[in-house]
């Protein structure tokens, strides 16, 4: 079926929509809803059998959905209608929340209900429920809404009258009384805003949003003041306790720039009071209630290094404390390393947030790339154990290449990849030139880095990119990928494998010493950073800024099947 996808933005649940329906073998081209008469041209140009919009800001004209049938995702249980549906659902501590699938109408959420999944809510933030079981609800009420059109046969059912309307959920609601609010409230509220939009509030004399919070069950003080410092976080007291809070964003100021969202101790710099910088240890006891963005437990032959970075966006400080860790966790006997299983983002690469804040952005991208390599290299390098990548949330740019650095990948079945870089303008590094076409070939990782769409994981499996597919729900990815690591490290050939291995990296550095594909990566990487016209600095800007494009980006108007190991017969996809 000819489908086509309208979106406020290519965010992660459309691009997961994406994937799976060219998975099923639909023809699947975007529309971003920037205008009412560009949509309405893409309608004409496109022709599609169905419109499905996975996430939409704004109403659908009028004269599109009275001529085709248009499916809303809407984040919240048949019969919740409004824009904040999924920050009340946390605002609130709801124990269970939906996803429906209705057909447009003339009323916002109201129309006929193709498809409904209900879902747990765990204590994360809306932004960690939204990639993930939110998406996993979608997904599943998204396809059976496909094939029930598809089928010809069935009647959407109508709405009750009665739905609750609420409306947008505004900051004098959000805003945290820090004399009264216990942590779990605190937490709450810092929760349902952690991405997008903050929560408001007053703090060292200026107005700030913020993003992201966690329990922390020792350091106590007065109501609302600053205790201590972590990893770039604050620490903020409450009635009861006290909240880690990682990033920070300023208030705009009338006709002033957007603004940017940074770690918290990066964005007060100018006035941050002195404030003891308080380490969490690598392996925090059983029963902590803290915060740490990385993490170290063994079971038995196998060692978790777990980490967690705000958006997935990795600095040069988040590198070199990660790559410090990970050497430390290559000094522990075990046979078997798993490098992440978290239930969130992997990694997105370097992060831009911090490049465009920073006084010489192009000295930051150059230090960023510099650091995000070294860590690369030390996984490309671990001779004497078997390394495992365990991705349970999506993955960009240097982050699949970090991925693809271990011996093996396990994805969790939900996981959306972007192996490339071109968007941001940029040719990339991270030893991509080695890993990817050692995975999939030099054909098909050529097409992956030109078109530029993002991959499933079930794709990503059938390419060569991922190893294994673990079938679960989020909550239970650490836990899965920990049984599976031990299965792996019981295995009689492990060691044999281990010593393969290290044979075989002696091979390919006597054929190309890795310092080589480095080299002319970086080569390219310093052109585009040091030089002021680049398209670089231009995209990076409107990324961080979420500036609106003018128009829908030209790789994704055009319905495209999904890659195939195919193509690497096809002449069109070699490399010039």
């Amino acid at each position: 079926m000819r489908i086509l996808l309208v979106a406020s933005a290519f965010n992660s649940l459309t691009q997961r929509v994406h994937c799976e329906l060219r998975d099923k073998g639909h023809a699947v081209a975007v529309e971003l809803a920037l205008d009412d008469t560009s949509l309405r041209d893409a309608v004409r140009r496109y022709a599609p059998g169905l419109i499905v919009a996975p996430m939409l800001r704004t109403a659908l004209p009028d004269d599109v959905w009275s001529a085709y049938t248009c499916l809303i995702v809407h984040p919240g249980p048949v019969g919740d209608r409004g824009p904040s549906s999924l920050d009340w659902a946390l605002h609130e501590g709801a124990g269970r929340w939906g996803v429906t699938v209705l057909q447009a109408n003339a009323e916002m959420d109201a129309g006929d209900v193709w498809a409904s999944v209900d879902c747990p809510v765990p204590p994360v933030a809306k932004s960690d429920l939204y990639r993930g079981e939110i998406a996993d609800a979608a997904l599943e009420a998204v396809m059976l809404a496909v094939d029930r059109f598809a089928s010809g046969t069935y009647a959407p059912r109508p709405q009750a009258t009665s739905g609750r309307v609420r409306p947008y959920l505004r900051q004098d609601v959000r805003r945290i009384d820090w004399e009264s609010d216990s942590t779990e409230a605190v937490l709450r509220k810092l929760r349902a805003a952690d991405s997008q939009p903050g929560v408001l509030d007053e703090l060292l004399g200026g107005e700030w949003y913020l993003h992201g919070g966690h329990p922390e069950d020792t350091l106590r003080g007065r109501p609302g003041e600053l205790l201590a410092t972590r990893a770039g976080a604050i620490c903020r007291a409450t009635v009861d306790g006290a909240v880690w809070i990682p990033e920070l964003r300023p208030r705009r100021t009338p006709g002033g720039p957007v603004t940017v969202r940074l770690p918290a101790v990066r964005a007060l710099a100018d006035r941050l009071p002195a404030l003891p910088e308080d380490p969490a240890p690598l392996t925090p006891g059983e029963g902590r209630r803290t915060w740490t963005d990385i993490r170290y437990r063994e079971d038995g032959h196998v060692g978790l290094l777990s980490f967690s970075f705000p958006g997935g966006a990795m600095s040069t400080t988040h590198c070199r404390r990660l790559l410090d860790a990970y050497r430390e966790a290559c000094s522990r006997p075990t046979s078997v390393l798993v490098l992440g299983g978290g239930r969130d983002f992997f990694s997105n690469g370097i992060h831009l947030g911090v490049i465009e804040a920073a006084d010489d952005p192009a000295a930051e991208s150059w230090n960023n790339i510099d650091a995000m390599d070294d860590l690369v290299e030390a996984v490309l390098t671990t001779t004497d154990r078997l390394v495992v990548s365990a991705v349970g949330g999506n993955a960009a740019a240097g982050g699949v290449m970090l991925a693809l650095a271990a011996d093996e990948v396990w994805c969790r079945s939900g996981a959306v990849l972007n192996p490339h870089y071109r968007l941001m303008g940029l040719y990339g590094s991270e030893y991509w030139t080695y890993t990817l076409p050692r995975r999939v070939g030099p054909a098909v990782a050529a097409r992956l880095m030109r078109d530029a769409l993002p991959v499933s994981a079930a794709a990503a499996q059938r390419l060569g990119l991922v190893d294994r597919i673990v079938e679960c729900a989020p909550r239970d990815f650490t836990g899965e990928v920990v049984r599976l690591a031990g299965r792996l490290a019981s295995l009689p050939a492990a060691q044999s494998r281990i010593a393969r291995k290290k044979a075989e990296r002696d091979r390919q550095e006597a054929r190309r010493p890795l310092a080589a594909y480095r080299e002319e990566e970086l080569v390219r990487m310093r052109r585009t950073f040091f030089d002021p016209a680049a398209p670089y600095h231009a995209l990076r800007r409107a990324f961080v800024r979420k500036e609106k494009p003018p128009r829908t980006p030209p790789h994704l108007v055009t319905g495209s099947a999904p890659l195939d190991v195919a193509d690497v017969a096809n002449p069109c996809y070699q490399e010039s």
